[in-house]
């Protein structure tokens, strides 16, 4: 007993309130000042650890802003899947608009983080934990529209999850390209709606 050693429970908790604290830090800060407008030094400031304790929990500010996004992108994914099952439509155009609001909006909460987000994701490292778990979450949307696309059975099964792909790329350049910054988030979506249309329309001529 009185080797002064913390019991792995206790060390355990502390490690998760740390970790809380600085996921804490980094969200307000991000969301008052944009990725570009924090150092890591201000956020272990305000999460109330050294700097050394932070890199242990993320070795970057690009990683630390991934870990806020990837707990926001998943809400959103959630949040979208709901939507899209309420949906009362025989066709797919309008479930999938359904799933992919939530993420649009999300990535466009704030412009700077969420583009910076996406671009990480993309050409980050992928193996770096945060990166992989981001890029499933990626995926994870991927299926959903896919699931959705599988509905029509104008829409053959192996081409299904090549069109969740173009829909994806579709809905990253919209939400990143500088030149749709100045749209609002309902201009954004009809746009996306309307190329997601356009994309889907020869399968149904050809059907």
């Amino acid at each position: 007993m009185g080797s002064g050693q913390m019991p792995v429970g206790r060390r355990e908790l502390a490690k998760q309130a740390k970790r809380e604290r600085i996921m804490t830090a980094a969200r307000e800060l991000f969301a008052e000042h944009g990725v570009g407008g924090v150092t890591t030094q201000q956020i272990a400031d305000r999460a109330d650890v050294a700097i050394g304790t932070l890199y242990r929990y993320a070795s970057t500010k690009a990683e630390l802003l991934i870990m806020v996004q990837n707990e926001k992108f998943a809400a959103a994914i959630d949040d979208g899947l709901a939507a899209a099952d309420a949906i009362d439509d025989p066709g797919v155009l309008e479930p999938v608009v359904a799933l992919i609001r939530p993420v649009i909006e999300c990535v466009r909460e704030h412009t700077e983080n969420g583009r910076t987000y996406l671009n990480e994701l993309v050409f980050g490292d992928p193996v770096e934990p945060y990166r992989h778990a981001g890029l499933a979450l990626a995926g994870r949307l991927e299926d959903g529209i896919t699931g959705l696309l599988t509905h029509d059975d104008r829409i053959k099964t192996a081409e299904a999850a090549t069109l969740a792909r173009v829909i994806t790329a579709i809905i990253h350049l919209s939400t990143t390209a500088t030149m749709y910054l100045h749209r609002s988030d309902e201009a954004v979506v009809a746009d996306i709606r309307d190329q997601i249309h356009a994309t889907l329309a020869p399968h149904h001529r050809a059907a």
